[in-house]
């Protein structure tokens, strides 16, 4: 009988630890809106981007893996917000991650921004342009070790790239 309410009270005080972990975590209307420097209305990024860009720079989206062409992209040139067209990464710091989608080891100091999210459960890296505030992927701590140990894992929706030689 004892060990009956031992296990009892431990499985009672283990599950409201799980409890003040979550209450820990910001509501989503408690998050402070972050301001910009390119911002325009929901109607001008809808008649701007296409709906993909849209579902993924503007509502946090994921394309499918394996479905950007930017993945076979392995010429010298820079990777661009699609929204605003802000530098964001080099080619040069892309690698093949096997994933799915492209992924770097560093990005251009400055041009992105980060914050956490919790949509799938856990916590995460989320990666968003400093420019426009246009979701990109996430960032995680599975990289090349001979770099950064960074992997960058972006949505190829979310890019453009632009040729060295433009």
């Amino acid at each position: 009988m004892r060990k009956l309410l031992s296990l009892l009270l431990l499985f009672g005080l283990w599950s409201c630890q799980g409890q003040q972990k979550k209450a820990a975590q910001p509501a989503e209307e408690e998050v402070a809106a972050v301001s910009y420097p390119v911002t325009k209305t929901d109607a001008e990024w809808r008649a701007e981007l296409t709906d993909l860009e849209y579902y993924i720079l503007r509502r946090a989206g994921t394309e499918t893996p394996f479905s950007s062409e930017l993945l076979e992209v392995k010429e010298a040139g820079t990777f661009v917000c699609a929204a605003c067209q802000t530098p964001l990464f080099k080619s040069e710091h892309k690698f093949d991650s096997g994933t799915g989608w492209p992924s770097f080891d560093r990005e251009i100091e400055g041009n992105v921004a980060y914050d956490v999210d919790y949509k799938i459960g856990y916590k995460r890296t989320e990666e968003h342009c400093a420019t426009c505030g246009g979701h990109l992927g996430h960032v995680f701590d599975d990289g090349p070790r001979q770099t950064t140990g960074k992997r960058h894992c972006i949505n190829g929706a979310a890019l453009d790239f632009i040729p060295a030689s433009e």
